[in-house]
């Protein structure tokens, strides 16, 4: 078994050997040799071999990978090509690195959102939005920050969306979601200002259940959803407010509201990280 000195390892300088305080077992991950016979490069070989461990849960999520000095002993190769390798990983959204401590598996919490239940109303009956309600089963914190409240002109396909006459306004809640303090996804919704003008909507704090069972105490009890999903990647700003690391997409998700007269009466934009989500739903076969 390969053994490669860790970053504890000292050099004595007088003697050139190694006075020993860690070493890391780098063959414990199972890291296979190099294929001199192969024609792809030597870097996609090493990055191949860390992606299987990290699949293959040798490398668990929030695990520090073997450093650069690690590598280099044990494939034997130039430091630029083993942070090649490693990039090549950052890029894929696998890995984050963090200054001065090393390279991670990037950790995935997914908090499953179930199309079927997400909006039930006895979530609102419990004062529990949709988020906390998904957080909490998932056995992580929520918390929301960033919050924006403000009245104005929508654009055109919010107003055709909400079937609004030209001229009528809106009221605009911006709002960032994060579990466990780092920050997942980013929603603005777009509710008629004829409906939400003067009502706790309108406020930063929209009480317990959220915006949708401040709606239904409006006499908008709600009635259905249609939501429209693509995944993309981030534009700068959407990267920079949710943390993302290189690579990683995200999920543009539109949502529009109906009450039971069949009136639109929210459009949500949310915008949510790709890795912190997993995206379920259950279909009627009839």
């Amino acid at each position: 078994m390969l053994l490669v000195p860790g970053p504890a390892t000292r050099l004595n300088a007088s003697t050139r050997t190694y006075e020993l305080r860690s070493w890391r077992r780098v063959g414990e991950l199972g890291l296979p040799d190099l294929d001199p016979t192969s024609d792809r490069p030597v870097f996609k070989q090493i990055a191949d071999h860390l992606r299987a461990a990290i699949d293959g849960k040798q490398l668990a999520p929030g695990e520090k990978l073997p450093s650069e000095s690690q590598l280099i002993g044990h494939y034997d190769v130039a430091r630029m090509t083993v942070r090649h390798a490693l990039q090549i990983l950052q890029s894929e959204g696998l890995t984050v690195a963090e200054h001065g401590k090393g390279v991670f598996v990037r950790s995935r919490p997914p908090v499953r959102r179930l199309a079927s239940d997400r909006f039930a109303r006895h979530h609102r009956e419990e004062g529990k939005a949709a988020f906390i309600a998904e957080a909490e089963e998932a056995g992580v914190k929520p918390s929301v920050d960033s919050i924006s409240v403000t009245e104005g002109t929508p654009t055109p396909d919010v107003a055709s969306k909400l079937d609004l006459a030209s001229g009528e306004l809106v009221i605009v809640r911006a709002r960032r979601y994060l579990l466990n303090g780092h920050p997942v996804e980013t929603a603005t919704s777009y509710i008629p200002a004829s409906i939400a003008r003067n009502s706790q909507i309108a406020q930063s704090d929209s009480g317990p259940g959220g915006i949708y069972a401040r709606l239904e105490e409006l006499g908008h009890r709600l009635d259905r959803f249609t939501e429209e999903i693509r995944a993309r990647m981030p534009l700068r700003n959407e990267a920079r407010a949710l943390k993302l690391a290189p690579g990683v997409p995200v999920f543009h998700l539109v949502r529009t509201a109906y009450d039971q007269d069949g009136r639109p009466v929210e459009v949500c934009d949310t915008v949510m990280s790709s890795d912190a989500y997993v995206l379920s739903y259950e279909l009627p076969a009839r």
